[in-house]
């Protein structure tokens, strides 16, 4: 399901209301506050039930009914909300509930109160650190009264319980409504604060943020004992508080006292009577093997069961429940050290159970996944099989910590931009949840097993290495870059090797990358980094923060082709390690693009029925190329298109350009002569590289007003109105840059240049043509082409022109599991509406064996889809993760489609290609679109790689271990 919003209205909007309320206008705002006795309000005041507002001495008359007093805001507070959406310290009892869920900008103000919650625990109050101390502002019972009301309004909605499962269960814990506070939230934000001030106790701290115990809190009033004599006053309070909460949130839960909380349930429901049952048969039970799996179940039962009754007041005490079970497993699941391997299994089962329970799969991705990582089945077994089950764990801790992102992340985002505190709420939500001992649960069984196999990675400073999954082959030596947060627009070094949060969509060349999720496997980004032999691999975000300790040092980093991983200090490279990087060992490859074969006298646009994958390079690209052949082999599953070939291009490129001697062309060459010049003269080649793209950037400028030829346009007119269906203005269209320089044997290209989306403007059509044409000369495209390319500035772009497809859901199928090496196998990757699977969203993959039985790798993690109105441009619309992306009948369409395609695909050029096809599809009211195919490329020299495969040379996978055999024997 989805809810729409006009991008083009949002962003109008911002424009005109930013100029007001900057980030740093709400940035300086937010600290004036906290230095006001009254921080963001204005006055106390009474609101009256007919909507009068009076002073605080004079209460609504009985005549009009009894009214709530609590604070009002402060006029330029009211602006911001009016302005920018931006609420700060709301009070509940004033609003609309409807108004609060905020369901038309993806429910902004219920998330808004969250992660400001969080910021006053974590930061002295926030904005307010002086005014939460202002008597009568907020009146505790009023808010908790309207927090119920919320609720049972809110979790009547069927519809609502389903799709926003995840941040209403969340939400239970920040909305006041039950007295309750968030314990957990409160004891990580004072041990920080206490840290922060006495650094003695950081080590401590970081034992309770990072696996907290009971155990903790004689530790933490041993330490209170011992120093409090150099504690001030207050700092003692704090302290004493902070143990009073530990107490608080390790005191057992009452098993027995559970069946009261759905006491309001009918006696005969499935709900009431398990939660009777489990608190009976589990009242005395002690063990944590029997307490955690039966409380997930219970928990399961919560989430399936919960429709039953429509009343919110019952689904609130459900969800409270559940919330108290996952309490009861936190609590639990440190107490639980299993002693073999089956009690690892079970454990990862029942913390996986648990988590898809509280929301962070959703149903339909555990009902995939739940048959693959419950293991019952005999005494022993292969090491690659128990190895695929702590990877479904790893996934399950991976699909959480994306759930998190994904929700909260426009609010983070938002808020980042003027509080870069707001980052530490993804820490904090992740932290407080059952990702936390699944992720221990997950690294303890992996390494036990990689122990016993030989198959151990050795990432320096990372404290669960288990947890870290190589995904691309690659070894490299460089200054390594820890990179928290957003890091988009961000610029970076080719030489450096990057820890992202998450990626920039259009990463310039580096040196060797790792993230804190894979994403998406197939994306631009990803491919780039497996075709060229990048290192890369998927990592937690502890992992990431204990690398921050190596940020700025020089380090070796490894991946194996089986996903080990090796990243230490340069200084500890071995001799075998050193020599990778001896003169006569470390150069690579390159590619030089034979110019000879390339036909240039073609001066007209040309229907793309009529080229074929033997035309590419040499009339156009591989895109137009192959798509022609495709039109050819599948004519109802491609749309008609036309071909701008390399002749037209060159044609304009040998005007005179304005301001200079001779042609565009003649300019381009004379600028790559002058950088060899420049290089034999011994200049720097930063230097070198910097005058290049000087000069590249006068060239695509020019391009972009180049004029366009009168034969040019009328023909490109005509084919419009025999190709596509009507005139240039009236069909709107992709225009796809496609060069000579792509899908090469060595060098995918992947994403390097520009696709103009659905353009429907006469001209914006022929602006766009210009654009494509210039796209080859940015500094991303030009660097990666420099890297791996002889002759980069022989650079030829055709253009390929196609009808646009609203698509319900596009993507791209690699026609081998390339992840496991597997190529009977396939891999599909999709996300909703157009461009976001190979842009690098968050994509819901597959990999389809055979026999065409499919298998969930990852779900989608984006909540926003890109749609082609046939109006042109893009809207952007929410959605949720209740609903898969991709159906069932759809994947079997794709499975036996690639089928077909290894079939009668010629090879490509010379017909001497049989490998794996990389292809870019959709669909459209379950019809199968195809957009382009290309040859999938992957690096052969770090498959081949000697020392890679030594890595793990000695891993015994096949290995078959006894899985009720005391570990500690």
């Amino acid at each position: 399901m989805k809810k729409t919003f006009s991008f083009i209205l949002l962003i109008s909007t911002l424009v005109s209301f930013s100029q007001e309320f900057s980030d740093d206008k709400i940035k300086d705002m937010i600290s004036s506050y906290r230095d006001l006795d009254r921080g963001p309000y204005k006055s106390i005041n009474w609101f009256c039930p007919d909507g009068s507002i009076r002073d605080a001495k004079d209460p609504c008359p009985k005549e009009i009914g009894e009214g709530i007093q609590h604070a009002s805001y402060r006029p330029e507070v009211k602006k911001l909300a009016q302005q920018r959406h931006i609420y700060l310290s709301e009070i509940l009892a004033s609003n609309d509930i409807w108004d609060f869920w905020d369901g038309n900008n993806n429910h902004s103000r219920v998330k808004q109160y969250q992660l400001q919650k969080f910021l006053e625990a974590s930061n002295n109050g926030w904005v307010q650190e002086r005014s939460k101390f202002y008597r009568g502002a907020v009146q505790r019972e009023d808010e908790e009264e309207w927090g119920r009301k919320f609720y049972y309004t809110v979790l009547g909605d069927n519809d609502l319980i389903e799709r926003d499962f995840f941040l209403l269960r969340e939400s239970l814990r920040d909305l006041p409504h039950d007295g309750d506070t968030n314990l957990a939230q409160e004891i990580r934000s004072d041990s920080k604060i206490l840290a922060e001030k006495y650094p003695k106790f950081m080590d401590l701290r970081i034992k309770i943020h990072g696996n907290p115990q009971a155990q903790d809190i004689k530790a933490t009033q041993d330490w209170l004992n011992e120093n409090r004599d150099k504690l001030k006053s207050e700092d003692i309070g704090t302290f004493e508080k902070l143990i009073a909460n530990m107490q608080e949130f390790f005191e057992p839960v009452s098993v027995s006292n559970l069946k009261d909380m759905v006491q309001d349930w009918p006696a005969e429901s499935y709900i009431r009577t398990q939660t009777e049952y489990f608190s009976s048969r589990y009242d005395q039970d002690t063990e944590p093997r029997i307490l955690v799996p039966a409380a997930a179940n219970l928990m399961c039962d919560i989430r399936e069961n919960i429709k039953q009754d429509r009343r919110g007041t019952r689904r609130t005490s459900a969800l409270e429940l559940s919330l108290r079970l996952e309490e009861l497993i936190f609590q639990q699941s440190s107490n639980w050290q299993p002693q073999d391997i089956r009690g690892y299994l079970d454990k990862i089962f029942a913390l996986s159970q648990a988590l898809a329970s509280a929301g962070y799969t959703e149903r339909w991705e555990w009902e995939q996944v739940q048959p693959q990582i419950f293991y019952t089945e005999g005494k022993q077994a292969a090491a690659s099989e128990l190895l695929r089950i702590v990877n479904l764990g790893r996934s399950q801790v991976e699909w959480g910590t994306g759930m998190v992102y994904a929700i909260y992340g426009d609010v983070v985002e938002e808020y980042s931009r003027f509080e870069p505190l707001a980052y530490g709420f993804y820490d904090d939500r992740i932290r407080s949840s059952l990702l936390l001992p699944l992720g221990d649960t997950v690294g303890q069984v992996g390494a036990l097993i990689n122990r016993q196999i030989d198959m151990v990675s050795d990432v320096q400073g990372v404290e669960n290495i288990s947890t870290v999954r190589g995904l691309n082959a690659g070894y490299v030596k460089g200054v390594l870059q820890v990179v928290s947060g957003n890091a988009e627009d961000m610029e970076v070094d080719p030489n450096k090797i990057y820890i992202f949060d998450r990626p920039p969509s259009d990463l310039k060349p580096v040196a060797g990358i790792a993230t804190v999720s894979e994403g998406n496997l197939v994306s631009h980004v990803q491919l780039l980094a497996r075709n060229l032999g990048i290192p890369n691999a998927a990592i937690t975000i502890d992992n990431l923060n204990d690398l921050k300790a190596y940020d700025g040092k020089e380090v070796f980093y490894a991946v194996s082709p089986k996903g080990t991983v090796v990243l230490k200090s340069a200084s500890k490279m071995t001799d075998d390690e050193k020599e990778l990087f001896a003169v006569s060992k470390k150069e690579k490859k390159t590619i030089r693009i034979p110019e000879d074969k390339l036909k240039l006298d073609g001066k007209q646009p040309i229907d793309m029925s009529i080229v074929d994958s033997g035309d590419s390079g040499i009339l156009c690209g591989p895109k137009a190329a192959n798509l022609g052949q495709l039109k050819k082999l599948f004519p109802e599953h491609v749309v008609n298109g036309i071909v701008i070939p390399f002749g037209v291009f060159k044609d304009h490129m040998d005007q005179n350009m304005p301001g200079a001697s001779g042609s565009y062309w003649d300019f381009l060459v004379s600028a790559f002569a002058k950088a060899e010049q420049m290089r034999a003269s011994s200049t720097p080649e930063d230097e070198v590289i910097a005058y290049q793209l000087g000069e590249l950037e006068k060239l695509r400028n020019a391009i972009a007003k180049m004029p366009l030829k009168n034969s040019l346009i009328s023909s490109l007119e005509a084919d419009f109105k025999r190709n596509l269906g009507g005139s240039m203005g009236q069909v709107p269209v992709f225009l796809r840059s496609d060069t000579n320089m792509e899908d090469l044997e060595e060098f995918t290209g992947a994403g390097l240049n520009l696709t103009v989306f659905n353009a429907v403007d006469r001209d914006k059509i022929l602006k766009g043509i210009r654009d494509v044409w210039a796209s080859p000369y940015t500094e991303r495209s030009f660097k990666w082409r420099q890297a791996y390319l002889e002759n980069p500035e022989n650079v030829y772009p055709s253009i390929l022109i196609i009808p646009t497809v609203d698509v319900d859901y596009s993507g791209v199928l690699i026609t081998k599991d390339f992840i496991n090496n597997n190529n009977k196998s396939i891999t599909v990757a999709m996300s909703r509406g157009a461009g976001g699977a190979v842009d690098g969203q968050s994509a819901e993959t597959y990999i389809i064996d055979e026999s065409g039985n499919s298998r969930l790798i990852s779900p989608a993690r984006e909540n926003k889809m890109r749609k082609l109105p046939s109006t042109g441009g893009s809207v952007m619309e929410h959605v949720d993760f209740d609903q898969r992306v991709v159906s069932s009948e759809n994947l079997e369409k794709i499975h036996d489609f690639a089928k077909e395609v290894h079939k009668i695909m010629p090879g490509s050029k010379d017909g001497s290609y049989k490998g794996a096809w990389d292809i870019e599809l959709g669909f459209k009211d379950d019809k199968l679109y195809l957009f382009q195919i290309r040859p999938f490329v992957e690096n052969s020299q770090a498959a081949n790689s000697e020392y890679l495969n030594s890595i793990d040379a000695q891993a015994k996978l096949d290995t078959q271990l006894l899985l009720n055999k005391n570990i500690y024997e």
